[in-house]
């Protein structure tokens, strides 16, 4: 409980300040630290031949953005495929297979990290340190740019924000920012010296930081037959800070940070626990400064507070203290250092947010826990990915005011704009795409046995499968590690599923964005919906509970809820024995 406390209390408590750092570099304010990163930012803008003083539409943003992707898409992809004629490569890692090669790099590039393969093994240190870490720093503050980008237009876009009282024409195209001097300002200002920090934090716990290769060693047992045992190292820590600090997840190890060389000291652990949701709870406390208005945070804050303490607190009771804790067999995929409490912490907060690290196996959850986690990814908007939670946030807020507005017979707006029929459609489809990719893909693999390749029949085979799809359309990438998904039907229909859950999440609000900014603003009146109030906060999670763990409710019984019952059922004989 105190590890409980203590992370969340420092992740507020640092996360203030961050916020308030990271506004004024979104408002691009003057700095000391312009003598710094000012040369580097002018440079890059130079290489990629871009004018920073040269302002946006949303559909210039998106296309920007789009464009950015694609380059990366095919550098890595390419990087992976060659790895083996590359430098960097002192272990003889062959190359990766193209289809493989194709999961891996989508997974990377929609900050996913959805691993279907072992890092130490598969990927040679090059590709580690250039495609996979490189893709760790940038595609969250990609996703940053985009919300940044999504907000302005809520807002009127840079004219209105930067002039409140400034006279724009109906109709008129806004402004809403650079997409590569967002990028490029939040990288090299926000996220690289954070990853610095706590890179050097880690490698001072015994985290390896090096370029040498595999360590051979003799086992301490002398009578077993293996006489020398190879220790895969590497520049382990500088991608453990970027898959924490950036809702990254994927691992240097296959076990992820379950493996004591990425995780090997309780303080090591702290740190990484509170990376979890560092950035996503500094990103809230963005909102008021860069947009002026002090109680939006507060709304955003308080209500993805509540939803993650709530949710922490049925993960934790569930793995910790509930009856199935009795069980002997949960400990199996669990690190003893760490316990059923702080296993329980970590999977409740890299769910909550689109990292999918693990310091254990969730596939060895007890089956609610598992389907705890599978609610958080399903909402995607407890804290969510840096940029993407708080989108998939504003999503919410704009379905909700919109029926707040029916419900009160009065015209849906938000901050004075209207909401009407092309936005509500936009918004509509989004909702529908989840269930429909999901369900979809979930109901067609497990329909075909030959490839769904689950290593548990019944009830947990159904979450096995519904859980991978989850967390790939999730953004979040953990999964439960008993499904054989390095084939070529898992990685192509994941690689789809992931992209389908990245790209419209960001396009979408940023189209409905730009669409509320085209628009006059109305005059604050008596019949005006306030959304900052405590009341429409429980009106919105009522909204985000309904359109999320409702309408998924037949899949949550079919698998965590009924391999409780059937768990329960096996037990309840034994709790009532005399003997007991």
């Amino acid at each position: 409980m105190i590890e409980i406390i203590l992370v969340f209390a420092l992740a507020v408590g640092l996360g203030w300040p961050l916020g308030l750092y990271l506004a004024r570099v979104m408002r691009g304010d003057r700095s000391r630290l312009d003598a710094v990163f000012g040369p580097l930012e002018r440079t890059i803008y130079r290489a990629l031949g871009v004018d920073p003083g040269r302002g946006m539409s949303w559909r210039g943003y998106a296309l920007a953005f789009a464009l950015s992707n694609l380059v990366l898409a095919v550098l890595v992809w390419v990087l992976f495929m060659t790895q083996a004629w590359l430098p960097f490569n002192p272990d003889n890692i062959p190359n990766m297979r193209w289809d493989t090669a194709l999961h891996t790099m989508v997974s990377f590039l929609t900050n996913t990290n959805q691993q279907h393969y072992s890092g130490q093994s598969q990927l040679s240190y090059l590709s580690q340190m250039v495609g996979i870490v490189g893709l760790q720093v940038v595609t969250p503050m990609m996703g940053l740019a985009i919300v940044v980008a999504t907000l302005r237009g809520l807002f009127g876009g840079r004219q209105a924000m930067g002039a409140p009282n400034a006279v724009t024409r109906e109709g008129e195209t806004r402004d809403l920012g650079n997409y590569w001097v967002d990028v490029t300002r939040a990288t090299l200002r926000f996220m690289l010296p954070l990853c610095l920090v706590w890179a050097v934090l880690l490698t001072s716990q015994g985290v390896p930081s090096t370029l040498q290769g595999a360590a051979s060693v003799a086992p301490l047992d002398h009578s077993v037959e293996l006489k020398e045992q190879k220790i895969p190292v590497g520049p382990v820590a500088a991608m453990v800070a970027a898959k924490q600090l950036g809702t990254n997840g994927g691992g240097w190890y296959g076990p992820n940070s379950a493996v004591p060389l990425e995780n090997p000291t309780p303080f090591a652990n702290l740190l990484e626990t509170l990376a979890l949701i560092l950035i996503p709870v500094a990103v809230t406390f963005m909102i008021g400064p860069f947009t002026g208005r002090r109680k939006l945070t507060a709304l955003v804050f308080g209500s993805m507070l509540m939803m993650s303490v709530v949710s922490t607190g049925l993960t934790v009771w569930s793995e910790a203290h509930s009856f199935t804790s009795a069980d002997a067999a949960l400990m199996e995929g669990k690190e003893t250092r760490f316990g059923a409490d702080g296993s329980a912490l970590w999977a409740a907060l890299t769910t909550q947010t689109s990292n999918g690290s693990v310091n254990a196996m969730h596939d060895s959850l007890a089956p609610l826990t598992g389907g705890m986690a599978m609610v958080n990814m399903l909402i995607n908007a407890i804290w969510g990915g840096i940029g993407c939670g708080l989108q998939q946030f504003l999503v919410y807020l704009l379905l909700s005011v919109f029926l707040a507005g029916l419900m009160t017979g009065r015209t849906p707006e938000l901050f004075g704009r209207k909401i009407e029929a092309p936005e509500v459609r936009l918004l509509a489809l989004l909702i529908l795409l989840q269930p429909l990719v999901v369900l979809g893909f979930s109901a067609v693999t497990l329909a075909i046995p030959s490839i769904t390749a689950n290593s548990n029949p019944g009830f947990h085979g159904i979450s096995q499968v519904f859980y991978e799809y989850t967390s790939a359309f999730a953004n979040n990438g953990s999964g439960f590690e008993g499904l054989g998904d390095a084939t070529y039907w898992w990685n192509l229909s994941c690689a789809a599923v992931l992209a389908l859950g990245r790209y419209p999440a960001l396009i979408v609000p940023l189209a409905v964005a730009g669409l509320l900014a085209r628009k006059r603003v109305a005059p604050e009146s008596a019949g005006t919906l306030h959304a900052e109030t405590p009341t429409f906060a429980l009106t919105l999670i009522a909204v985000i509970v309904i359109l999320t763990v409702l309408q998924f409710m037949p899949a949550l019984v079919l698998g965590p809820i009924a391999d409780h019952l059937t768990l329960y059922a096996g037990a309840v004989p034994a709790l009532s024995s005399p003997a007991l």
